[in-house]
C-alpha cells in the first residue's frame, strides 16, 4: 500500500490564561506567550493541508481546570483531527483538586482527541487507511495518588499494547507518549537530572515496539529538539513477516513556551515496495505581541536562569566537580541548555578539565554529515 500524509507536532504548550499565570522569578517557562504563540502556530498550519495534529503532553501550565477547558474548546474548532496525551503538568495528582484536574476529568475534557474509551488513559486510533496511532499514558502515581517523579508505562497498559499491536500488523504504527523512551542526551537515563524525563521502564516498552516493527515514537517533556534512534536487539524478532526493521526513531519536540519555541511539520511517504521517507521540518515562533524579538529575549531569559541549573549539573555524578570549580565554570555554560534545546548544538569545552571535557563533548554534534538533523532532515527506511 502506498501512503502519503502530512501532520504537525506542537509539544509542551503549557497553556496559561493570564489570570492563572504563576508569578515566579525562577521559572524557565515563558507561559506568558503560551496562548498568542499557539494562535500564531495554528494560523500558520491553516495554510497546510494537514491530515492531523499531535500534541505530546504538558498541555497546560499545571493542570488548572480553566486552562484545560480553554484548550479543549480551542482544539475543537480546528478543521483537522487532533490527538494528544497527558503530560506531568496536566495530571499533577490522580484525583482532582480545586487547583488541578484528575485522570477522569482529563478523559472527559479530551474525549474528542483520542479517548473514545474513557475508562482508560491510553488509546488506539486508525488515522488513515494503513496508519494507526497509539497514544500512551506515562504519568504514574503512588499509593497516595501523588505523581511519581519519573514516567512509567504500567503492566496493564503494556499488556494492552502488545495485544493491540498484534491486531494492526498490516499498518504503519505511530506511538505518542510524553516521557522520552530513547536517550536524547548522553547518559540521560543514568544522570540524576536527565532520568526524570525518561520512562523508568523504557526497555520493556522498546522490546514490545521492536517486535511489532514500530518505526516512530513522538515525545515531549524534555523541551529539546532532538531525533534519536534505537536499533534494538537482533533477538527481538518482528511480527511483520518479511520486513527488515530499521530500528525506531524517536522525535522529541521542544516546548512552545521555551526557547526556541518550535513546532514541526512532517511529511510521510511510503511506496508500494515499503520504501519510506519521512521529511521533518521545524518552524519557530519569532515574535508575539509584547515580545517582538522572542528568539533573542527567550534565549536570554533561559541564560539568566541557568547558573543554579548548570552548577547542579556540574556537581552531580559523574562530573562531581567541587562547588568552587562549578561556580567558576557555570557562567561559561550560560547558553548550554538553550543551545541543547535548539537542537544541533556546537560547543567549545577547551577551558574545562580533561575529564569534564571528555564527558561534555558528546553533547555537541561534532562534524556529522547532516548538521540540521534534529530540526530539518529526511529519514529513510524500508519496511
Amino acid at each position: 500500500m502506498s501512503l502519503n500524509f502530512r501532520f504537525a507536532i506542537i509539544s509542551d504548550l503549557h497553556i496559561a490564561l493570564p489570570r492563572t499565570i504563576w508569578d515566579s522569578r525562577d521559572r524557565f517557562h515563558l507561559v506568558e506567550v503560551s496562548i498568542p504563540a499557539l494562535e500564531i502556530v495554528l494560523t500558520a498550519l491553516q495554510t497546510l493541508d494537514l491530515d492531523f495534529l499531535l500534541l505530546p503532553g504538558d498541555l497546560t501550565q499545571h493542570g488548572e481546570p480553566e486552562n484545560h477547558a480553554w484548550l479543549a474548546d480551542r482544539l475543537a474548532q480546528l478543521p483537522y483531527p487532533v490527538y494528544l496525551v497527558p503530560g506531568n503538568h496536566d495530571l499533577v495528582e490522580q484525583q482532582s483538586t480545586p487547583q488541578s484536574i484528575g485522570v477522569e476529568d482529563f478523559l472527559t475534557y479530551y474525549r474528542p482527541f483520542g479517548y473514545t474509551d474513557t475508562s482508560q488513559p491510553y488509546y488506539v486510533r486508525r488515522l488513515l487507511p494503513g496508519v494507526t496511532l497509539i497514544g500512551l499514558n506515562s504519568i504514574a502515581f503512588d499509593a497516595a495518588g501523588q505523581q511519581l517523579n519519573r514516567g512509567r508505562i504500567d503492566a496493564v497498559q503494556l499488556t494492552w499494547l502488545a495485544k493491540t499491536l498484534a491486531t494492526v500488523t498490516e499498518d504503519v504504527v505511530l506511538v505518542m507518549v510524553h516521557h522520552n523512551v530513547i536517550e536524547h542526551l548522553p547518559g540521560q537515563s543514568q544522570h540524576g537530572m536527565g532520568q526524570r524525563y525518561m520512562l523508568e521502564n523504557a526497555s520493556a516498552l522498546l522490546t514490545i515496539l521492536h517486535r511489532a516493527a514500530v518505526p516512530l515514537i513522538f515525545t515531549g517533556h524534555l523541551h529539546v529538539q532532538d531525533i534519536a534512534q534505537h536499533q534494538g536487539s537482533q533477538h527481538q524478532g518482528s511480527q511483520h513477516q518479511g520486513s527488515q526493521h530499521q530500528g525506531i526513531y524517536e522525535i522529541t519536540t521542544g516546548s512552545l513556551v521555551s526557547y526556541p519555541h518550535p513546532y514541526r511539520v512532517l511529511h510521510f511517504e511510503q511506496d508500494g515496495d515499503g520504501r519510506t521517507q519521512l521529511t521533518v521540518e521545524t518552524e519557530r515562533v519569532s515574535a508575539v505581541p509584547g515580545w517582538d524579538d522572542l528568539q533573542h529575549l527567550s534565549r536570554e531569559w533561559m541564560g539568566d536562569r541557568s547558573f543554579q541549573f548548570m552548577h547542579r549539573f556540574l556537581t552531580l555524578p559523574p562530573l562531581s566537580l567541587s562547588s568552587a570549580e562549578a561556580t567558576r565554570l557555570a557562567p561559561s555554560l550560560r547558553y548550554f541548555w538553550a543551545d541543547i534545546a535548539s537542537g544541533d548544538p556546537q560547543f567549545d569545552f577547551s577551558q574545562f578539565p580533561p575529564h569534564a571535557r571528555q564527558y561534555l563533548t558528546p553533547f555537541g554534534r561534532g562534524d556529522r554529515a547532516d548538521p540540521t538533523f534534529d530540526n530539518n532532515t529526511v529519514l529513510v527506511w524500508n519496511g
